[in-house]
């Protein structure tokens, strides 16, 4: 597997922020009932990925700023696209916005806090080894 050098795009693909090659999340996110479940560690680098105990409570905040901006949304195209209807109209297209959204907040919320707040930052030599040696692992520590 290739790492991706950008952080930002490692972000959005949702790979461990040491190596840019190992998947946050065990299942797709639409295993509707596993699209939350994360490994321990990176397959790959064996960061883990939950640096101290409840740290993910975090993710709560920038979840609740995803919610925000899907109520925005929701109630700005409803306004305009559908000319100012009900509020029922609103209540029912906001609701079902945000459970739709659930499960890619959820792991962005995630994802960010890791790669914001986890003390994780990219280390080149996973994707020197990556391509020289695909089968072979770096021997680090496993937190950095």
């Amino acid at each position: 597997m290739q790492p991706i050098d950008s952080s930002a795009l490692a972000l959005l693909g949702l790979r461990c922020p040491r190596c840019h090659q190992g998947h946050l999340f065990s299942h797709p996110a639409y295993a509707l009932t596993k699209y939350a479940i994360m490994p321990e560690r990176c397959p790959v680098c064996q960061v883990a990925y939950e640096p101290e105990p409840g740290f993910y409570w975090g993710a709560m905040f920038v979840s609740y700023a995803f919610s925000i901006g899907c109520f925005a949304v929701g109630g700005v195209l409803a306004y305009y696209l559908l000319n100012d209807p009900a509020v029922w109209v609103y209540v029912l297209l906001v609701t079902s916005l945000v459970l739709v959204t659930a499960p890619a907040t959820l792991r962005y919320s995630r994802a960010i806090m890791l790669y914001l707040f986890g003390g994780i930052s990219y280390d080149t030599r996973y994707r020197h080894r990556a391509a020289t040696h695909p089968h072979e692992i770096p021997a680090t520590s496993s937190r950095s």
